[in-house]
């Protein structure tokens, strides 16, 4: 194996006596301790699939704590390292090392979730983070996605039906099924700010004879207040054709035991409407040559459903972002999108909305808009949009 570049275990603050774990050159590598520099950073480069377990345990204190790089290759290399708080783990996510009585604990117990009501309903709980707000100090849009996304799949991990896919069950491996996104609907009440404690329940229904519905509801942990909730469909689709699929009777016998008919909007209050094609003759914004980068794909080698978000905001006017609170949004699925394509977002807006029928708010929405990303070269569709906003 070659290690090309360093790695470097930072403390939070300076100190003559700090010492850090230097990992460099290629194979063999050679393992020391150096002072640490101010401003001084470092990137590892490893072989994807040759380093399999990675872990540091440092801190500013006088004890010293076993650090280890358990296996390279299949060697077992031990180094020390003076600390006794701070952790670093880079391995497969099956176990960390506890840093009070060096014992092992599962990575199952830092999510956070468990099952209420019978296990149909899987409950996690978040601290919304100083990188998770906006300009305004609240949350983002994107955020709360990130955050559904998390609870939607530590409920399937947590239900044992995990195999080795984002999110697939046992039976959708052994067939190369996927899940996709199709449709989905958040409706914001109140936006959480930094600090705050929420809560997240999500659980599963069928969506027609190949579909499945996924709700979600937010609590502000403070209140008790449902400040957000949102629902989404989802298909299989076949992770080597890139075709949809059928849902196979074999799956359908693993997720059914979850089902909970139980809708998280009252009826009507969901935005089920059909959302308007722009074109550049309707759309009073474009803003081209958006190009996703590598972290915007997730495991399943195309654009994470939660990244269209930013692209879309990218054709919205300033003084909408400043002014307005995005209250509603409904995102419509249309084809996948690679790391090579192009994109294009086109944005029209609708002012004097007056009491509309898909939200759950007491309020009347004062301002809509209608959304497209599509690729730049032949305007293909990738996702169509609508939301809703109020002044702030």
């Amino acid at each position: 194996m070659k290690l090309y570049g360093e790695a470097v275990a930072m403390p939070m603050a300076s100190s003559g006596s700090t010492r850090l774990l230097h990992l460099r050159r290629p194979w063999p590598f050679r393992i020391k301790q150096e002072p640490l520099t101010a401003g001084a950073s470092a990137i590892c480069w490893a072989r994807k699939g040759k380093l399999k377990e990675f872990r540091v345990q440092a801190s500013g204190g006088n004890g010293s704590k076993q650090a280890s790089v358990d296996r390279v290759n299949g060697r077992k290399v031990n180094g020390a390292v003076h600390g006794s708080e701070a952790s670093l783990s880079a391995g497969n996510g099956t176990a960390v090392r506890q840093v009070d009585d060096g014992g092992e604990v599962s990575m199952h117990a830092y999510r956070l979730g468990r099952f209420v009501e019978d296990r149909f309903v899987y409950r996690q709980t978040f601290v919304i983070r100083s990188y998770e707000i906006g300009p305004d100090e609240t949350a983002t849009m994107e955020t709360l996605l990130n955050l559904l996304q998390e609870t939607a799949l530590n409920h399937v991990m947590s239900s044992g039906l995990a195999s080795d896919g984002f999110g697939a069950t046992h039976q959708m491996s052994l067939r190369k099924l996927i899940w996709v996104v199709t449709r989905i609907n958040i409706q914001v009440e109140k936006y959480s700010r930094w600090g705050d404690v929420v809560e997240i329940d999500t659980w599963v229904a069928a969506s027609g004879k190949n579909g499945m519905r996924r709700d979600w509801m937010i609590r502000d942990c403070s209140t008790g207040k449902i400040i957000t909730r949102a629902t989404s469909n989802w298909v299989m689709m076949n992770r080597e054709t890139r075709r949809l699929s059928k849902l196979p009777e074999q799956v359908r016998e693993e997720v059914k035991p979850f089902y909970l008919e139980r809708r998280v909007f009252f009826n009507g209050s969901c935005d089920n409407e059909k959302i308007e094609k722009l074109t550049e003759g309707t759309a009073e914004n474009i803003k081209s040559g958006l190009a996703p980068r590598w972290s915007d794909m997730d495991v399943n080698q195309h654009v994470n459903n939660v990244k269209y978000i930013g692209w879309i905001m990218e054709s919205v006017p300033m003084n909408v972002l400043e002014d307005y609170r995005l209250t509603s949004m409904t995102l419509e699925y249309r084809r996948e999108c690679r790391q090579s394509n192009l994109l294009e977002s086109l944005t029209s807006l609708n002012e004097g909305v007056e009491n509309p029928v898909n939200t759950t708010s007491s309020y009347s929405v004062e301002l809509r808009s209608t959304h497209l990303l599509r690729l730049q070269e032949d305007k293909a569709e990738i996702v169509r949009g609508r939301a809703e906003w109020k002044r702030k």
